[in-house]
């Protein structure tokens, strides 16, 4: 799904952002051969429903001043990440930027929700200390009407659309 893999990369890009090593998920034999913390992230289960009637929003003006329908869709999921580390102190670190990076760094299209970690573990199968983190969040996504019908765009940086809060 396109949309998941939007979300996935743009945490990879968070934690990157924040110094830690990320990748997508299933590390395999590579995070062995890392001598520093590496975390790896997937986006599991999700669920979409559209934004307004249909997920119509309204119209938009493009850059040549041609009118396109736009329509929105918020996608809830839960976002892995696995944190690896040949050292407990660097795992237990590599977790702490982490959960900075997901709960303070993300593109403001992607709203972050409850955070959970799993306590520090040795992992067998890799040889190296893991820390699991899973956060529940909600992506927002936009489409325009193309000349073929809606074509989704990444999802919302800026904040343009507002999730429901009470007044």
């Amino acid at each position: 799904m396109k949309e998941l893999r939007q979300i996935r990369d743009a945490v990879i890009s968070a934690l990157r952002a924040e110094g830690l090593a990320a990748e997508a998920a299933y590390p395999g034999k590579w995070a062995a051969e890392r001598k520093m913390p590496l975390a790896s992230v997937s986006v599991g289960a999700a669920a979409g429903r559209a934004l307004g009637l249909g997920g119509y929003l309204g119209q938009t003006r493009d850059g040549k001043g041609e009118v396109r329908e736009v329509y929105g869709k918020r996608l809830e999921g839960v976002i892995t990440v696995d944190v690896r580390a040949e050292r407990a102190e660097d795992c237990e670190m590599g977790g702490e930027t982490a959960a900075s990076a997901l709960l303070g760094k993300l593109p403001e299209g992607i709203r972050p929700g409850e955070l959970s970690w799993e306590a520090l573990a040795w992992e067998k199968q890799t040889g190296l200390f893991l820390r699991r983190g899973k956060l529940r969040c909600e992506a927002l996504f936009l489409a325009e009407a193309g000349d073929e019908g809606p074509e989704f765009l990444d999802f919302i940086l800026k904040g343009v659309l507002q999730s429901e809060q009470p007044a």
